[in-house]
């Protein structure tokens, strides 16, 4: 893997990662591969940590949304397990 990529080029931070990039990054340069931010802007560690609070509660919370408004649909969905049990049962 190593050599594999030499350099991502990403316009901002959060369109390669949502949360997280400090970590990624450090993935990255296991393998010498760098990472380049075009529009980089810096942040203190503070902000940059609630930065990604929001982001992973944004993230969660669209599954939440999107869960809530399929839930009919996935309980009528006959091809998923728990829709035939509960068919049965009712």
């Amino acid at each position: 893997m190593s050599g594999t990529i030499g350099t991502i080029v990403v316009a901002h931070k959060d369109r390669l990662a949502r949360f997280g990039f400090d970590w990624l990054n450090w993935f990255c340069q296991q393998f010498d591969c760098t990472i380049v931010v075009l529009n980089e802007t810096n942040l203190s560690p503070e902000a940059e940590m609630v930065e990604d609070i929001l982001a992973i509660l944004h993230c969660f919370s669209s599954r939440l949304y999107g869960l809530r408004k399929y839930k009919t649909q996935i309980k009528k969905d006959q091809d998923l397990p728990h829709s035939r049990t509960q068919n049965n049962v009712e």
